[in-house]
């Protein structure tokens, strides 16, 4: 079965809940859907939710991340951060953190060498105690009200030394950030509004058990269940795995092989293409956010983003900046002025109906942001040039 590019836009709007009458009704929803939001940037968590919940609010997403916690945020795919469902946790972690906490640790006994025999393991060791120690004590605390409290977090570390890019950084962040990926410890609320990008820390209740390899192939299912059809590249790019582990995944899962532009797609065996694609489209506009999973979620991305358009879309490491989005496909750019006006470029001309939902979308945006000011964290080359 060949899927066309055009078919496979008509499929993300109602995969990933941007289609009128798709929305969802609870932030917990999007993110069980999208198999998590993307959190480097704090704002990207709420305004990835605000495009799929029928009635958004910042405070849904502070209530399921710090009173419900029905959501953790979490560094799993890539070494990115997640905002992820609690109850599935121990997927990511089983699947992916545990490995990235062991290359995390290596780096870390590695730059704390290069300083001396005396900072070995065993000084780490005895400092994560004290870390986690204070935590107990203090129950929740910041980077720094907790770095004050530990004096081995206030050492440093040299980074690139001799070179013109040599960065010292204090020990304390290197620790919270590989305790929180060995699930020790677990980010509470920010330091300030939605957009705010430093947590307080608290410690974590055990992790549950589970098998890696199993942990991999439900990733691998709750993907293409929403991603899907996509190929095993995509699947490679997405979760940061080697390619033998993704072809192990794959192989306990039920799959099929569908025709796409790049290759060999998959899909869920159960998966019926066609009555999904027989539904009846309603058109769509949408203003996604900086890394929005819809703009990340695939390593081939022509179907739903001209080639040419790219190098203004993303920056050079690859992070997708604010995107506007007609019909499943990616039309043009928007960015947030420090006066709060919503500015936005089309670079594709998709017709007068396109142009006044994308209108009314921008408009919508303005007002429900009036309040707030946020600037993404991964600015791409246009989103640059809308705020200058």
């Amino acid at each position: 079965m060949r899927i066309t590019p055009a078919e496979r836009r008509r499929l993300l709007g109602h995969r990933h809940l941007l289609a009128p009458g798709e929305r969802a009704g609870l932030v917990e929803d999007v993110a069980e859907t999208l198999v998590g939001l993307h959190a480097t940037d704090a704002a990207s968590v709420v305004l990835s939710a605000r495009a799929r919940v029928r009635e958004p609010s910042p405070a849904d997403v502070d209530r399921a991340l710090y009173e419900d916690r029905t959501l953790l945020r979490m560094h799993c795919m890539r070494r990115t951060l997640f905002v992820v469902p609690t109850d599935l946790v121990p997927v990511f972690h089983h699947s992916t953190s545990e490995a990235i906490a062991r290359r995390e640790r290596a780096a870390l006994l590695k730059h704390l060498a290069a300083t001396g025999p005396a900072r070995d393991g065993r000084w780490l060791d005895t400092a994560e105690k004290a870390a986690l120690e204070a935590l107990t004590r203090l129950g929740e605390a910041g980077a720094v009200e907790l770095t004050a409290e530990v004096p081995a977090l206030q050492e440093t570390i040299v980074l690139s030394p001799g070179k013109p890019y040599q960065a010292t950084q204090r020990v304390g962040g290197w620790v919270l950030r590989l305790l929180a990926m060995e699930g020790r410890i677990r980010r509470g609320r920010p330091l300030g509004g939605w957009t705010s990008n430093q947590f307080r820390y608290s410690v974590a209740p055990e992790m549950p058990p589970m098998d890696p390899a199993e942990a991999r192939a439900e990733l691998v299912r709750r993907w293409l269940a929403c991603y899907g059809p996509g190929t095993a590249d995509d699947l490679a790019w997405w979760t940061g795995w080697p390619n033998g582990q993704v072809r192990e995944a794959l192989g306990r899962i039920p799959t099929a092989e569908v025709e796409l532009d790049e290759g060999t797609g998959l899909v869920l065996a159960d998966h019926r293409l066609d009555e999904a694609l027989s539904r009846d489209d309603a058109p769509w506009a949408a203003f996604l956010p900086g890394l929005d999973p819809a703009t990340m979620g695939w390593k081939h991305r022509d179907w739903y983003v001209d080639p040419e358009h790219r190098p203004l879309l993303y920056d050079t490491a690859g992070n997708g900046g604010p995107t506007v989005w007609w019909n499943g496909e990616i039309v043009g750019a928007w960015a947030q002025r420090a006066d709060g006006e919503i500015a936005w470029r089309l670079l594709a001309d998709r017709g007068a109906e396109a142009r006044a939902a994308v209108e009314a979308e921008a408009a919508a945006l303005q007002e429900w942001l009036a309040h707030y000011r946020m600037a993404a964290r991964f600015p791409a080359p246009l989103t640059k040039e809308l705020t200058a």
